[in-house]
């Protein structure tokens, strides 16, 4: 992978947010949930779709603290507008596992 510059670093914008909502997306090609995530007085609410479903079901969702890049234009999947893309790192399947701070944060903090 090519190295980026600090400026290219600066330009992506990842905070923590909230999950307020999680359903399910049959439409989705691949297994996936609807997420509305919560980041604070700033941003607000935001929609997303992850393919989560090997480690996490809708309902153990919601309360949830995520990490997500905000700052990328919206892209249509399936029908769905999706806001932002919530993070997470593979397992030894390959099966997503969120990231999230190890303590309880402010929705909306931006990392750094």
């Amino acid at each position: 992978m090519a190295e980026i510059s600090w400026g290219d670093f600066e330009k992506v914008e990842i905070r923590v947010g909230t999950i307020a909502e999680a359903e399910p997306f049959p439409e989705a090609r691949k297994p996936s949930v609807k997420l509305v995530v919560d980041f604070g007085p700033e941003l607000g609410r935001k929609q997303t779709s992850a393919q989560i479903t090997a480690h996490y079901t809708p309902e153990d969702l919601p309360g949830r603290q995520v990490v997500a890049v905000t700052n990328f234009p919206p892209k249509r999947i399936a029908g769905f507008v999706s806001e932002v893309l919530v993070l997470g790192v593979p397992d030894e399947a390959g099966e997503v596992v969120l990231l999230s701070p190890d303590t309880r944060v402010p929705p909306g903090g931006r990392m750094y």
